[in-house]
């Protein structure tokens, strides 16, 4: 018998038949006990995340687009409390149930079912972390190149798309990412606690260091400025459009919160890392790119574009280094922990968290996360559609867990294959669900990849969302179980 299977082996049910297809060391709900997350570790989390390059491009952007400074903050602002709103929903789910989101799915979905939603919110992660993986390595492989400019020879050829310093480099950051996630999600917190002081005192650097080189001059707009009703329309889509890059958290935002000690580590969390955090990151945008503009008239992409300029070497790496520590951490809380859990759900009994990791990487390898990066056709229609999916999972999710049950779960029901379990449906499917998810995520993507939907694209998650929502409340079942177990019986600390 392997260590694994001796610690699954070890773990009782109490009167609940729990099946070794559905609980696993890994899938198992956390005990109060051993929840080691307060509201610094929550904070952490976007301290990293919402500072991301991706990030930055994306609010960088909105000048081109038209927006001022004020109607940037504006679209922040709002961008910022919907999404408190909708991640302080989710972060309880976590909370209260202890378990993380192929577990949670099981509730709306089914046993079996919820490998639909685990896969979906898994395939995305699973390009991204390869994505974030390229990008960050494009930029230790510009700082190598600058420190050893000899190095520049390794940076001429292609294999696979690849240069040979690009392969370096890549490799590398792989590794290490695979390195920290071996030691589990106690040594992820531990990492973001070290990234989000690094991450936000270099950001505040960097912004302070370009008013300081601006003489104090920065421009509150691009060209011409959207005026009136344009500007408004174009502040609400920045703002869908910010919300739908967290559609993803917002799923499974449970991952984390299960290992928070309570309710007001969360809000706390979420308070200071989300509308304050997102109104603090959107003035650093503002003064970066409006820096820039004043000083010679040029619109930057992303804050590497002001790294690179940095005259004193030390200070280059500096930096550089600091926007590879930001985007390893992005990577780990956004691309790398979904598709674990999702992994070690589809394959219980050969996977745990530390295998799953390594399957999850090595996909994120063998796709070229460069090749897909490079094309607008994969990255707009295959990933694009596969975000749009993600809204109407929301909605059936969170229309089951507080329109209908109001947050009480059976958790070990969770559990067990037996035909009469609360959550086992029909064959392990719940009809409704589907029913609600199928229609709503075509809508979804339509409106998301149609050109004639264009004006709407922006929305596409809420329409999603709001629609399978709807029809969930129309088509479900309203007599649902309203049972609160807490599952202690066969709670261990799956930390």
């Amino acid at each position: 018998m392997t260590a694994l299977e001796d610690r699954r082996s070890s773990v009782t049910a109490g009167d609940t038949a729990t099946s070794s297809a559905l609980y696993t060391y890994d899938l198992a709900p956390t005990k109060k006990e051993g929840r080691r997350w307060g509201a610094y570790n929550v904070f952490t989390l976007w301290a990293n995340d919402v500072h991301s390059l991706g990030n930055y491009a994306f609010a960088i952007g909105l000048f081109a687009l038209g927006l001022n400074v004020w109607g940037i903050l504006a679209a922040f602002a709002l961008a910022s409390v919907l999404l408190f709103l909708l991640l302080t929903l989710s972060g309880f789910m976590g909370h209260k149930t202890g378990v993380p989101f192929p577990v949670m799915s099981r509730i709306a979905f089914g046993v079996k079912g919820a490998k639909i939603p685990a896969a979906v919110r898994g395939a995305v992660a699973i390009a991204w972390f390869g994505i974030q993986t390229y990008l960050a390595s494009a930029v230790l492989s510009a700082l190598l190149v600058a420190l050893f400019p000899e190095l520049s020879r390794l940076d001429t050829n292609s294999l696979l798309g690849q240069s040979t310093l690009g392969w370096i480099t890549f490799l590398v950051l792989w590794a290490l990412q695979v390195l920290i996630v071996s030691y589990g999600m106690q040594m992820i917190r531990r990492y973001m606690a070290f990234a989000a002081p690094v991450t936000l005192v270099t950001m505040c650097a960097l912004a302070v260091w370009m008013f300081v080189r601006a003489d104090g001059s920065v421009s509150l707009s691009v060209g011409d400025p959207l005026t009136g009703g344009a500007m408004w329309l174009q502040v609400l889509q920045a703002a869908a459009l910010w919300v739908v890059i967290y559609g993803t958290f917002v799923l499974n935002f449970c991952d984390f919160t299960r290992s928070a000690k309570d309710r007001g580590s969360i809000v706390r969390g979420n308070v200071i890392g989300i509308p304050v955090n997102m109104l603090f990151f959107a003035c650093i945008v503002a003064v970066l790119s409006g820096a820039q503009f004043s000083l010679d008239g040029r619109v930057i992409t992303s804050p590497t574009d002001i790294v690179r300029s940095v005259p004193n070497m030390f200070l280059l790496a500096v930096a550089s280094l600091a926007l590879i520590a930001l985007t390893v951490a992005v990577n780990l809380l956004a691309n790398f922990v979904a598709p674990i859990y999702a992994l070690v759900n589809l394959f219980p009994r050969r996977l745990d968290f530390r295998r799953a990791g390594l399957v999850s990487a090595v996909l994120g390898l063998v796709i070229t996360p460069w090749n897909l990066y490079n094309s607008p056709v994969v990255v707009n229609y295959f990933l694009g559609g596969l975000g749009a999916l993600l809204g109407p999972l929301f909605g059936v999710i969170m229309a089951d867990y507080w329109l209908l049950r109001k947050a009480r779960v059976n958790v070990p029901a969770l559990y067990t294959e037996d035909a009469d379990a609360e959550y086992h449906y029909r064959r392990g499917y719940n009809p409704r669900a589907v029913a609600a998810f199928v229609p709503s995520a075509a809508i979804a993507v339509v409106v998301a990849l149609v050109p004639f939907f264009h004006a709407a694209a922006g929305f596409s998650w809420f329409i999603g969302a709001v629609a399978a929502a709807a029809l969930y409340a129309v088509v479900a079942d309203r007599a649902v179980p309203i049972r609160d177990v807490d599952g202690e019986a066969i709670a261990v600390a799956a930390e």
